[in-house]
């Protein structure tokens, strides 16, 4: 029998479009390990609790397939030389990440382990298209997303590919138990209310996929920014997993798109604007935690986690019912509509003039669908210093907004308990997820006003848009 191949699996969750493990089964019996290293560690709570449950059901679908995940912890090259010496392995392959920190580990990772005479083959997976094989015609990377479409709307990106036989080895080396990792511990009793909302999996995805792709990507432009209907793909948290590879979404936008549904295309972009998020942190990191626009560097954000403007934004209290129904839902779910998204950080940087690093790292810890690119380009698309186009301050209104999203009041009363006789249990679970120490209860009074008006916060936003250095904009 051929020496076993190690596939080092981290956000690549799947059988199917797998090029990494395509790779690693041709070469021989295949171990899946999975390396809970200080990049798991430093996950956020929600974000750890997701990745537990994805590694459950992804050890089960193993199994049933002769399979098995191998789960070690402790430094990611130590734990591979430990796998490798137990196992005889000479090969080692996983999928690309692109943040900098991964890069940094996985450099050093393949280094060493060539010089040991290991073979060490990283692939694509995670991304569609490679953030080196797209750059503007005098070789450099791109910086705005329409231009960006427009260089990689025509491309083939190949076809997905079937998951594998695999092969499995005459014995496998010992695993630790995930329950003994505790990856939940953080969420407390907020793990039981997340758990209502969240269906991890390859074959969930697929599943979800396809009937959005059957029955409401035509209506996805205008049904996508409806915050109290159901008319997104859902597919964020899955890609954040690797339970479905984006090449599959591609693929299925584009039989769509030819099959003369409306919506697909712009679906489709939506698709490449997480590849152009994950192109711009690859070519500068900055994006991850300092402002894309340098000259923003001295703009007057307040970054200080005690005001109290911060505390009534993280427990879903500034008055705004827009606003506090989205940063409820996020408790709840683990994850929030888009359009809400935008107003929640918007009335943040803005309104409030709070940094956007302390509503990026609230999102990290809160969301299962978190991703380090578009969670740091999103936030900072919304508070101005991130690469955006357009040439004006945006600020977001959230009561227009709410009026034009959410008309008849539907998806504040699904997570606002407050003032209603009987809540609905997406309300109510609020309540039992947030921690005892908010001294929080449902019966209570909603807040008179906003912590910071509207109209108020705006002024003083555009005041200080204003005034802020000028020089270095595009």
């Amino acid at each position: 029998m051929k020496p076993p191949v190690i596939l080092w699996l981290r956000r690549d969750l799947r059988l199917t479009d797998h090029p990494a493990l395509v790779a690693a089964a041709a070469s021989g019996p295949v171990i899946p390990l999975f390396i809970r290293d200080a990049s798991v560690d430093r996950l956020g709570a929600a974000a750890q609790w997701r990745l537990g449950e994805g590694l459950r059901v992804f050890g089960d679908r193993l199994a049933g397939e002769g399979s098995r995940l191998i789960l070690r912890r402790g430094n990611a090259l130590d734990v591979l030389r430990e796998v490798i010496a137990e196992t005889g392995a000479r090969e080692v392959h996983w999928s690309r990440l692109y943040d900098p920190e991964a890069i940094e580990r996985d450099t050093d990772v393949k280094s060493a382990l060539k010089d040991e005479g290991v073979t060490v083959e990283s692939h694509t997976g995670h991304l569609i298209f490679e953030p080196w094989t797209v750059e503007t015609q005098a070789g450099d990377p791109y910086k705005v997303y329409s231009p960006y479409w427009r260089a990689v709307a025509d491309r083939d990106p190949g076809a997905t590919v079937s998951a594998p036989n695999l092969a499995a080895p005459s014995q496998w080396p010992d695993s630790d138990d995930l329950d003994d990792w505790r990856l939940g511990a953080a969420m407390n009793r907020g793990a039981e209310v997340l758990a209502k909302h969240s269906d991890p999996g390859e074959a969930a995805a697929q599943t979800r996929l396809g009937v959005f792709v059957r029955d409401k990507v035509a209506d996805y432009k205008q049904a996508r920014d409806r915050v109290a209907e159901d008319g997104t793909s859902g597919m964020s948290e899955y890609l954040t997993y690797g339970e479905i590879s984006p090449r599959s979404l591609w693929a299925a936008g584009r039989r769509a798109m030819e099959a003369g549904k409306a919506g697909a295309e712009h679906f489709v972009k939506e698709v490449v604007w997480r590849e152009f998020a994950y192109h711009l942190m690859y070519h500068f990191p900055r994006i991850v935690d300092r402002n894309w626009r340098e000259e923003w560097n001295d703009f007057p954000w307040k970054d200080d986690e005690r005001l109290a403007e911060v505390k009534a934004w993280k427990q879903a209290r500034t008055g705004v019912p827009f606003v506090d129904a989205a940063l409820r839902e996020m408790y709840v779910t683990g994850r929030m509509h888009n359009r809400a998204r935008m107003i929640v950080a918007s009335y943040l940087t803005k309104h409030c003039m709070v940094h956007w690093r302390v509503g990026q790292a609230w999102f990290e810890d809160c969301l299962t669908d978190w991703d380090p690119a578009s969670n740091a380009m999103g936030w900072q698309w919304v508070a101005g210093s991130g690469p955006d186009a357009a040439p004006y301050f945006r600020v977001f209104n959230p009561e227009t907004q709410a009026e034009k999203f959410d008309p008849d009041g539907t998806y504040r009363d699904r997570w606002i308990a407050e003032g209603q006789d009987d809540p609905p249990e997406t309300a109510r679970d609020y309540f039992a997820a947030i921690p005892r120490g908010w001294k929080m209860d449902m019966r209570g009074n909603y807040p008179d006003a906003p912590i910071v008006g509207l109209k108020e916060g705006r002024d003083r936003a555009l005041e200080a848009y204003q005034k802020r250095p000028k020089a270095g904009e595009d």
